[in-house]
């Protein structure tokens, strides 16, 4: 993260978005803590967190299931439950009422532009709106960000919004890399007059079940593969306590109307909700 280009860009986006939420720190941590630590605080870690009854075991292919419980017998039921709580954070992160603002100097050869939004954890009904609003603005050569702002205008090299799926509330982002000769705030315009379009208009029906057919495609290749089934199958195990939600997650995509779409946006998507960071070459300066 700390020699690419770009690398820093998460870490910097949560700290900023995020104040209480344990969020603010990235799962892969720092440095510094890490080379204060001593042996003994890493086998006290490893021993309350890497044990058996905090962990999802997700198998997936042409298998007898009886023969499998076995081998699952065989290989684990040797490795000791573990004895001491394991923490839960239940933190609330105060609502985001200004817009921040910062600029972020580092390696790069051309500006960046993000924005972030605060937006309902994943498994919410609103998550899916925004996740589908996300594939309309910047999935593919035909969204709406790419044939605006990297196709017609060109002041993008590229440009992308996506959902962060968090067990928590999380972060609608949007990353566009300037074209060069282009002004980050150029660029932030650009973006947010089609996210003023999005609040603005209501989808046309032929947008609206191009959006949908993509879900569906989507849905179907992440579980085309034993691996994508048996990763699919532990995360909703993992964040909602139910594997069997892999059977009716496209549905509740297909709930999402053309109205949820338009509401998300201008609930969600909203100055007083965001971050903005300007990304800059170091020579800038």
């Amino acid at each position: 993260y700390d020699n690419r280009p770009y690398g820093s860009i998460m870490e910097k986006t949560f700290s900023t978005a995020f104040t209480t939420h344990p969020y603010r720190w990235m799962p892969i941590g720092s440095a510094e803590p890490i080379n204060q630590a001593t042996i003994d605080e890493f086998r006290e870690f490893h021993s309350i967190y890497y044990v058996p009854n905090n962990a999802t075991l997700s198998i997936a292919g042409d298998i007898d299931i009886e023969q499998t419980k076995v081998l699952v017998e065989k290989y684990f039921s040797t490795i000791p439950r573990g004895t001491r709580e394991i923490y839960r954070p239940a933190i609330i992160e105060p609502a985001q009422t200004a817009e921040v603002r910062d600029t972020v100097y580092d390696n790069i050869q051309l500006p960046a532009v993000i924005e972030a939004f605060h937006i309902p954890a994943m498994g919410t009904p609103d998550y899916y709106a925004l996740s589908m609003l996300t594939t309309l603005l910047s999935d593919g050569e035909s969204s709406r960000m790419t044939k605006s702002i990297v196709d017609k205008q060109q002041k993008a090299l590229f440009v992308s919004a996506f959902p962060l799926a968090l067990e928590d509330p999380g972060l609608f982002m949007i990353f566009g890399i300037a074209n060069a000769g282009i002004d980050p705030l150029e660029l932030e315009e650009a973006i947010n007059t089609e996210i003023a379009r999005t609040q603005r208009e209501e989808l046309t029906d032929r947008e609206f079940k191009k959006l949908q057919n993509k879900m569906v495609n989507d849905f179907v290749t992440a579980n085309s593969t034993m691996a994508g089934i048996a990763e699919n199958l532990s995360d909703y195990h993992m964040y909602f306590g139910d594997a069997n939600l892999i059977n009716n997650e496209i549905d509740r995509y297909m709930k999402v109307t053309k109205a949820d779409i338009k509401r998300v946006a201008n609930q969600y998507l909203t100055k007083e909700n965001r971050v903005v960071l300007h990304y800059l070459p170091k020579q800038s300066m």
